[in-house]
């Protein structure tokens, strides 16, 4: 139908201009609206879902492989660590209070927590992602950019099937099947499911690994279009993941303490880890388990008008769980401190577009609505072995005995932290004509948020002599608070045709991340500022401030060659105003604005048809300057660069689709990704050299479509590496990281009919 082209806020279409021999057409909805993707005045790179699986991303966790200007990490949390960046903006550090600097929109549907993009991706269309501030049409919270994932529709004219298996080292196995089956000549069903199994590649040298994953998940879709003006689809799905994860990574900078846990995790009877890095062994005293469950309703209507616009309304509820228990909370063979949290957030929204046109120029105004619900717990445990840690520790540093302070096995803090979050926004965008060359772009969108938030202690270890009490840490003042938000933001732009296969862009994006209230133990200060605990103290704020993002960008999108090369070029500056900052401290988490940071560069995109059986990629982004204002509130990121972002980072690839015969085709993929030096962390100043990974796939297919096997690797040339370092609990200037995946290697088998 064609509302569901032109309003869908994540469908893209793709159509290869074979008989040409032209690089394929890409179709792009980025501004509310399908259009070739070499019209649109936004910096966008666009993927199939056979793009995806070429270059092996069915989640979040690998996506750098799309683009070099995309990147995530996620470390022991997927509910505060996980943080996908676009041209080196994210979200700065980890906090369970942050939403995404990136949004994050699967099926149109807004995702608060990055980690919520972590689960497995399942019968998914394509992949969009949008660079730079996205101030109207994908505006609630997307200062940095957006992502946009879609899932393959249901089909009212084809019965078919889709089955996926792959096996790999570090036994993995994992199965995808999917099943459309048209139900009448109005309505049709679509359903997929996925089960999956893979050990950790961080080793134990007393036996077993961590890290290990067993996703599964079922999605299903029902289309009906009764009229050939409207069209209902609904999309339920689920997931659940129970992990031994993830709490499995390596020491890599050894602190003044370290002879003391080494001496701690023999008296456990067990074998300390290799100290050779590239061996990626590490002794934990707890087997975390982890629950991650998501699922959720989405009900998409569109209706097509007689005047030849169109409305498109977006429902949908979301639940999203994530539990650990047994979290190692000391990262070591020592039995010191165990954390168990849990974090839970319903999230409802509700969406509304409508699409139209004025003479020649077009518009998008909408409506949006969102309400979320957090539940969040920390539970803090100490082990049979903090008692003997901190007497051995107060001795160290005070020359204090042995009982001084109070570690006792069990539990000292519970806590819970309630918090909610509100949304309003109403937008418009307009393409208005101004010469037959000449477009002005022009958006504005006004929003409105409110959040509160809570800290409620509900247990503390009565103990005037507790280890924390005495570090002056915990417990902090309990609170409750609300922090309220309105913004404008927008686009002003102008876009300019030189000729069909060339066109250029200027615009100006304002983009709003909302402030909040911080959720954590020690949000409004330390046991310093608690009058519950030292009378006469004073809580600190527990609330943060918006971050703003002025973003100027200049575009030229070029087609030559007879369509056989495409090369997009963009340059950016971005100017950001209270960029809010999450530094971990050792024993605290905490949130400031740091007053202004600066990032530019430039980015260049290359796809070349070489011949009718491959295809070359060169991608690029170049930023020379990513860098925190000076402020002394952020402590080392004063005047520091951004972590994880890089001078340089690319991709080259080179893509091979070869007929043997008239029934079968040689397929293939090699692939190298380039990332120059970074900052691994917010809370340090640890580095890590530049890296190159190879990847690499080689396969046969059936011409029809109907099977295919591929044999594959990954970091072919088993580059290990710090991924991101971390300060290690209570261990002082000891560093522990979570490192690269290894060479991973597998056999993948493809069958439709």
């Amino acid at each position: 139908m064609a509302a569901v082209l032109a309003v869908a806020p994540s469908v893209a279409v793709w159509a290869a201009d074979s008989a040409g021999g032209a690089v394929e057409e890409v179709i792009v909805t980025a501004q509310r609206r399908a259009e070739n993707i070499q019209r649109v005045p936004i910096a966008v790179t666009a993927v199939t879902a056979d793009q995806l699986e070429a270059a092996r991303v069915d989640s979040i966790d690998n996506v750098q492989a799309i683009s070099p200007s995309i990147s995530f990490d996620v470390t022991n949390s997927a509910s505060n660590s996980a943080n996908i960046r676009i041209r080196g903006i994210g979200t700065v550090g980890n906090s369970r209070a942050f939403e995404g600097a990136v949004g994050v929109f699967i099926d149109g549907v807004y995702r608060t927590r990055g980690g919520q993009a972590l689960q497995n991706w399942l019968d998914v269309d394509n992949l969009q992602v949008l660079r730079g501030p996205q101030g109207t049409l994908f505006g609630k919270n997307t200062s940095a950019g957006a992502l946009l994932l879609t899932s393959k529709q249901p089909e009212i004219d084809a019965f078919g099937t889709d089955f996926e298996l792959t096996y790999g080292n570090y036994e993995t196995l994992s199965a995808r099947a999917a099943l459309n089956a048209p139900l009448s000549d109005s309505a049709a069903l679509r359903i997929a499911g996925l089960w999956g199994q893979s050990d950790g590649f961080i080793e134990n040298p007393n036996g077993g690994n961590y890290n290990d994953r067993n996703p599964r998940a079922v999605k299903a879709q029902l289309l009906l279009e009764p009229t050939d003006s409207f069209s209902l689809r609904v999309i339920a799905d689920w997931s659940d993941e129970k992990n031994n994860c993830c709490y499995g990574q390596v020491d890599d900078v050894d602190g003044p303490l370290q002879p003391l846990i080494n001496n701690l995790t023999l008296a456990r009877g067990v074998a300390l880890p290799s100290a050779d890095f590239d061996d990626y062994e590490q002794v934990l005293s707890n087997d975390t388990q982890q629950d991650i469950v998501d699922k959720g309703v989405v009900v998409h209507a569109d209706w097509d008008l007689q005047s030849g616009d169109s409305l498109h309304s977006v429902t949908a509820y979301r639940s999203w769980q994530f539990r650990q228990d047994g979290m190692d909370a000391d990262f070591t063979g020592a039995n010191v401190l165990t954390i168990n949290e849990s974090f839970r957030t319903d999230f409802f929204s509700q969406e509304f577009t409508y699409n139209g046109s004025v003479g020649d120029a077009e518009y998008v105004v909408g409506a949006y609505f969102a309400d979320e619900d957090i539940e969040a717990t920390y539970e803090l445990i100490w082990g049979n072995q903090a008692q003997t840690y901190f007497d051995a520790l107060f001795f160290a540093q005070a020359g204090l005995p042995p009982g001084t302070s109070n570690a006792a096995t069990g539990t000292w803090n519970y806590a819970e932290f309630p918090a909610t979050s509100r949304s309003y926004a109403a937008f418009t965008h307009w393409t208005i004509p101004l010469s037959d060359p000449l477009k002005l772009v022009a958006g504005l969108r006004y929003s409105s948020e409110d959040k509160t938030g809570a800290f409620d202690l509900q247990y503390f270890t009565p103990a005037p002599n507790a280890a924390f009490r005495l570090l002056g840490v915990q417990p902090g003042p309990e609170y409750s608070d609300e922090q309220k938000d309105e913004a404008v933001s927008g686009t002003f732009g102008f876009q300019y045709q030189f000729t069909d296969d060339v066109m250029g862009y200027l615009t100006y994006s304002r983009g709003f991340k909302a402030g909040g209230v911080n959720i954590d133990n020690t949000a409004a200060g330390t046991r310093m500022n608690n009058p519950a605990e030292i009378p006469g103290a004073v809580p600190k704020d527990p609330t943060y401030k918006p971050e703003f993002i002025d973003g100027y960008e200049l575009g030229l999108k070029t087609q030559y060659a007879d369509g056989r090369g495409r090369t997009n070029f963009a340059v950016f500056y971005d100017e950001m105003k209270d960029l809010q900052v999450a530094q971990f401290l050792g024993t605290q988490f905490t949130i400031v604005n740091a007053p202004e940071a600066t990032v530019y560069g430039a980015e260049i995109e290359n796809s070349w048809l070489l011949g009718e059986a491959v295809t070359l990629g060169l991608d690029a982004t170049w930023l020379p300057e990513k860098e925190f204002g000076e402020a002394a509130s952020i402590l080392n990121l004063s005047g520091r660069d951004f972590a994880q972002a890089p001078d340089l980072a690319a991709n080259l690839s080179l893509n091979l689709d070869q007929p043997l015969t008239n029934s079968l085709a040689l397929i293939g993929r090699a692939a190298a990704q380039y990332t120059g030096e970074v900052y691994t962390n917010t809370s340090n100043d640890l580095q890590r050299d530049a890296q190159t990974e190879y990847n690499l796939s080689l396969g046969l297919r059936s011409l029809n479509g109907n099977w295919s096997v591929t044999a594959w690797c990954q970091n072919c040339s088993d580059e290990r590496y710090v991924v991101q370092h971390f300060n290690t609990p209570l261990q002082g200037t000891d560093a522990n990281g979570y490192v690269s995946v290894p060479l991973t290697y597998g056999l993948t088998l493809r069958v439709s009919f």
